[in-house]
C-alpha cells in the first residue's frame, strides 16, 4: 500500500488518506470536548451501534461499484425482521437458525426483485427500481406487523446484535468478518474484478465477454442479502423487530459508502474505505449525543456530510481525470524523443 502512494501526486495523496484523517482529527477533537468519549464504554457503544449500518454500506459499496444505486435497504431490513417476528409470533417458530434464515431469505429476495426489475425489465435507472421496492417494503412491513413492533425473540436471534466477546461487541466482529470476506472476494475472485470492470466501462465489459445482467442481479441479490445480516444484529441490539426500522439506512450507508472514497460513476471504492466512512458517521453522531444536541441537528449535520462527500468525490474526479492526462501527454512527450 505504501508504494502505491508514492507512486501517487500529492493531491491524490491527501484525497486517499482524508477520510482516515478526519476520523483521526474528529476523535481527538471530541475527546478534548467531551471527557466521556473517550472512555472505553462510550467507545464499544460506537462500533456496537455502528455494526447495522456498516453491513448495510457494505452492500452499498458493492452496488456502487457497479455505478448503481440501492434506495430500499432500509425498508427490505425492516422487512426482513418483521417477517421473521411474523413466523415466530403467529406460527410459533422459535429455532433460532430457522429465524434467522427466513430473514436472511426475504432480504435476499427483495433484493433480486430489484435486480430483475433492473436487468429484466430494463428499468431506465436502478433508482426508480429501488424507489418502488422501498415503499413496497415499507408498506409490508408496516401491514403485516399492524405498525407496532414485535418482541421477545430467542436469544439465538438476539445474541448476534447483544452479545459480546472479552468485553468487546460481538456485532462488530462479525462486521469484521464480513468485511474481510468481501475484500477477499472483490480483489481475488473473478466475479469481483467483474464488478469493478461493469462500474469502469459497463460497455467494455459487453464486449469482453462478462455476463452484465448476472453480475447486476447477483450485487443487488448481495445487497439485500446484507439488509438481512443487519436486521439481526438491529434486532438484538434494540430487543425487536421494528416495521419503521432503518428510517436513515440509505442515507448513512451511502454517505459512508461516498466518504470512503467510492465514486457514484463506478468502479472505485474499497471495503477499508467504507468502514472508515462508517465510523467516521458513527463518531460524529456519538458526538452530538455527547454534545447534546437535538436529533433534529443530527440531520442537518449529516446532510451537511453527504453535500461535502459528493463534492469531494467530484473534485477527485477532475484530479484523476487531469493527472491521466497528464500521464497520457507525458508518455506520448517521451515517445516522440525516443523516435527522434
Amino acid at each position: 500500500m505504501f508504494s502505491k502512494l508514492m507512486n501517487l501526486s500529492f493531491k491524490e495523496i491527501v484525497f486517499k488518506l482524508a477520510p482516515l484523517l478526519s476520523l483521526i482529527v474528529l476523535c481527538v477533537l471530541l475527546s478534548f470536548v467531551s471527557k466521556n468519549f473517550i472512555r472505553y464504554n462510550n467507545l464499544m457503544n460506537i462500533l456496537r451501534q455502528s455494526a447495522t449500518t456498516a453491513l448495510i454500506a457494505l452492500g452499498m459499496l458493492v452496488v456502487i461499484l457497479t455505478a448503481g444505486i440501492d434506495l430500499s435497504v432500509g425498508p427490505i431490513m425492516a422487512l426482513s425482521i418483521c417477517t421473521m417476528g411474523i413466523i415466530m409470533r403467529s406460527y410459533g417458530v422459535t429455532n433460532s437458525f430457522v429465524l434467522v434464515m427466513v430473514c436472511l431469505l426475504v432480504g435476499t429476495f427483495m433484493g433480486l426483485i430489484n435486480g430483475l426489475l433492473l436487468t429484466k425489465l430494463n428499468l431506465p435507472h436502478p433508482f426508480i427500481s429501488t424507489i418502488a421496492t422501498r415503499n413496497i417494503a415499507r408498506g409490508i412491513a408496516l401491514i403485516i406487523t399492524a405498525a407496532a413492533p414485535i418482541v421477545n425473540f430467542p436469544k439465538g436471534v438476539e445474541i448476534a446484535g447483544a452479545g459480546e466477546i472479552s468485553g468487546f461487541p460481538l456485532p462488530f466482529i462479525i462486521v469484521l468478518i464480513f468485511y474481510l470476506i468481501t475484500h477477499v472476494f472483490l480483489n481475488r475472485t473473478t466475479l469481483g474484478r467483474e464488478i469493478y470492470s461493469i462500474g469502469g466501462n459497463k460497455e467494455a465489459a459487453l464486449l469482453s465477454g462478462i455476463n452484465v445482467k448476472a453480475v447486476l442481479t447477483f450485487v443487488y441479490c448481495f445487497s439485500g442479502f446484507m439488509c438481512g445480516c443487519a436486521g439481526i444484529i438491529f434486532v438484538g441490539r434494540v430487543g425487536g423487530a421494528l416495521p419503521l426500522a432503518g428510517t436513515t439506512a440509505d442515507i448513512d450507508s451511502i454517505a459512508a459508502v461516498i466518504i470512503g472514497g467510492a465514486s457514484f460513476a463506478g468502479g472505485k471504492g474499497t471495503v477499508a474505505g467504507t468502514m472508515i466512512g462508517v465510523l467516521l458517521i458513527a463518531v460524529i453522531r456519538n458526538g452530538l449525543i455527547l454534545l447534546k444536541a437535538s436529533s433534529d441537528m443530527q440531520y442537518v449535520v449529516i446532510g451537511a456530510i453527504i453535500i461535502i462527500a459528493v463534492f469531494s468525490d467530484v473534485v477527485r474526479g477532475r484530479v484523476e481525470a487531469k493527472a491521466r492526462r497528464f500521464a497520457k501527454h507525458k508518455s506520448m512527450h517521451s515517445a516522440v524523443a525516443t523516435a527522434k
